[in-house]
């Protein structure tokens, strides 16, 4: 019987063993967690240079404020008043709302009219003062010509000889711009140059 027992322990044996084996590991695996898993490291991008910045926008240039081109006198000489108008280097002078002071922008143009006039020595500039549609006849030619007389006193402190200079009002008669509102309004408050003579 013994025999029989050890016979039976052998063949039970590789099969207990197996069996707890197979329980603690269990069990092990039960009570113990997994090592968590690091996350990979993010990829080190390759050394890009930084982008190269936009270049500034342009000033913005308004069309009044640009110089006037360079015109001679040889290359005018044959030509018609009426065609010098028609494509006049001269630039008109914007002004504010009830006012005639020269401004900036106003400078600028007048700078740019002084150096053509210094260049067409001969010619005789007639300074008209407008205004937009608001207020009377009578104030609007009073500023009319206050505007033309401040364009001229600007001109002759740049040495432009005041007999080469003559103002008229025309106040709200002439509109550049027949409209009704400020961007109407503001293209009329101006001095505008005419070429009368050559």
């Amino acid at each position: 019987m013994f025999e029989k027992r050890n016979r039976m322990v052998k063949k039970i044996a590789p099969l207990a063993c197996a069996v707890a084996v197979l329980v603690v590991t269990t069990v092990a695996c039960g009570k113990k967690k997994a090592p968590a898993l690091e996350p990979a490291p993010a990829p080190v991008p390759e050394a890009v240079a930084p982008p190269t910045p936009a270049p500034p926008p342009a000033p913005k240039v308004l069309a009044d404020a640009t110089p006037a081109p360079a015109v001679r006198d040889d290359s005018v000489s044959s030509s018609a008043l009426d065609d010098l108008n028609r494509n006049s280097p001269l630039r008109p002078v914007f002004f504010a709302l009830d006012s005639s002071d020269i401004d900036p922008t106003a400078r600028a143009a007048l700078d740019g009219n002084a150096t053509v006039l210094r260049q067409n020595s001969s010619w005789i500039i007639t300074v008209e003062g407008h205004c937009d549609e608001r207020g009377t006849a009578e104030y609007n030619l009073a500023l009319g010509d206050r505007r033309a007389a401040a364009a001229v006193a600007y001109l002759k402190s740049l040495g432009i000889g005041a007999d080469r200079l003559k103002t008229v009002s025309y106040g709200k008669e002439f509109p550049f711009d027949p409209g009704h509102d400020e961007s109407a309004w503001s293209k009329n408050r101006r001095a505008h140059f005419v070429i009368t003579g050559k």
